[in-house]
């Protein structure tokens, strides 16, 4: 177990040479980037437009929650995808990305627990809580 972040740092130099591109940065900036559209499209949708959001949720054979829980989980979706992507794109309090990877995953694993209580399908909510996670322990561990 690497003891600091300048640990892992010093660990992937080991295995790049000058100016080359960290594999493992690259692979978490993709995860964002996916979780940012997929996390943006679905609190949107939630957010501004409820009657939409719940003609999809019935083709799906599922109940839409109520409108005020939809919008609540729609502005958390929202923010969690500018901040899995905005601080360490701009480089203001980067620290927030992984804690956004976190909340991220938190949603998403209530979204789980809620639609296995309705005996639904939990796939892409279980795709995207891989991705969360991915994220959240790749910032944290890595600190690329």
């Amino acid at each position: 177990m690497l003891g600091s972040i300048s640990d892992a740092e010093d660990a992937a130099s080991l295995f790049l040479q000058e100016g080359e591109t960290n594999p493992m940065n690259v692979a978490l900036w993709i995860a964002q980037g996916l979780l940012a559209l997929g996390f943006l499209w679905s609190g949107g949708i939630k957010v501004l437009s409820y009657d939409r959001y719940a003609v999809i949720v019935k083709k799906f054979g599922t109940v839409a929650a109520g409108r005020e829980l939809t919008h609540f989980i729609g502005i958390a979706e929202s923010a969690g995808a500018i901040g899995i992507v905005v601080p360490m794109a701009v480089n203001v309090a980067p620290a927030l990305t992984p804690l956004a990877a976190v909340g991220l995953a938190m949603i998403m694993l209530l979204a789980i627990g809620y639609h296995i209580r309705a005996h639904e399908a939990t796939l892409a909510q279980s795709i995207l809580f891989l991705l969360a996670a991915f994220v959240a322990l790749g910032r944290f561990w890595y600190g690329v």
